[in-house]
């Protein structure tokens, strides 16, 4: 007996009929994604574009060496710099290692245990909370008892952010090691402690500056958290247990104002944020890229 042909089937097509009409659907969608690409890419390049043009025409030595200025005056980002650069210092160190002893507990201590589901659900909910609400907490546990704003409620809420985002990146990337390794180093008489410093933490290093890296670049444009915690200050301080200047706050004041010299430092400060955060993204990505191709 022949064999039925596909071309007599009750309802079919030729097979040539079948390709052609998947490659057509193929391009219709091809065509809408890269219409929704160059959508988002559009968008993307005028802000980035208006941000370079307003923020590299303010750009100059007097930004960095200069305090910020009363209305209507010239100056520069002196002491908001400074407060980024120690309340954002002062988070990622808290947080970090806060984080990184949570992640190893997770993946290598108690990845089948009960406290693990709980902390890591913990963890998910600091990930996707709005950090307005983290600010608020901080409010509520530090401000309000002292009684005044102060760079030290604003570090401690940066580390809040940075504590759950380091706790997850060290967990993946601890999870990602080969348990033979650490059978390996067992064998030899290694303990615990030695297995995960000497052979899980080397093999996830990367992955791990990573995910302190992605910290940094996420806390530093913060400013939600900080007006609730270290407010502002248009003056140089030193003092922790005082309000205390940063680029994101200095930024929504000055961007708010009716004054030309303040809405043009806001530029320059956003620029400022954004090529760092943009130095970071790329270093994490790089280090992400080493790590994978190891």
């Amino acid at each position: 007996m022949e064999p039925t042909k596909l071309s007599t089937l009750p309802g079919s097509r030729e097979p040539s009929a079948l390709q052609a009409a998947r490659k057509r659907r193929s391009a219709i969608w091809l065509f809408f994604c890269c219409l929704a690409t160059a959508f988002g890419l559009t968008w993307l390049v005028l802000i980035l574009g208006s941000l370079f043009w307003n923020g590299f025409s303010g750009l100059s030595g007097d930004v960095f060496t200069q305090m910020t200025p009363p209305p209507g005056s010239a100056g520069g980002l002196l002491n908001a710099v400074y407060g980024s650069v120690v309340m954002t210092g002062l988070g990622v160190l808290v947080g970090t290692p806060i984080g990184i002893l949570a992640g190893t507990y997770m993946a290598e201590y108690g990845r089948y245990a009960r406290l693990t589901v709980v902390v890591r659900f913990i963890n998910d909910i600091l990930l996707s909370a709005p950090s307005i609400i983290i600010g608020l907490f901080v409010y509520e546990i530090l401000v309000a008892p002292m009684g005044h704003f102060s760079g030290i409620a604003g570090a401690v809420a940066l580390a809040f952010i940075v504590v759950p985002i380091v706790a997850r990146t060290t967990e993946d990337m601890l999870l990602l090691v080969p348990n033979p390794l650490r059978e390996a180093a067992s064998a030899m008489g290694l303990p615990r402690a030695h297995v995960i410093l000497k052979v899980a933490y080397k093999a996830a290093r990367a992955g791990m500056i990573t995910g302190v890296l992605l910290a940094v670049a996420r806390v530093s444009g913060e400013t939600a958290p900080l007006l609730f915690t270290a407010l502002n200050n248009q003056f140089w301080s030193q003092d922790l247990n005082a309000p205390m200047a940063s680029l994101p706050t200095v930024i929504f004041q000055f961007a708010l104002s009716p004054y030309k010299e303040w809405q043009g430092l806001a530029w320059t400060g956003a620029l400022i944020i954004t090529l760092t955060v943009l130095t970071l993204s790329i270093t994490a990505r790089v280090l992400g890229a080493t790590r994978i191709s190891k």
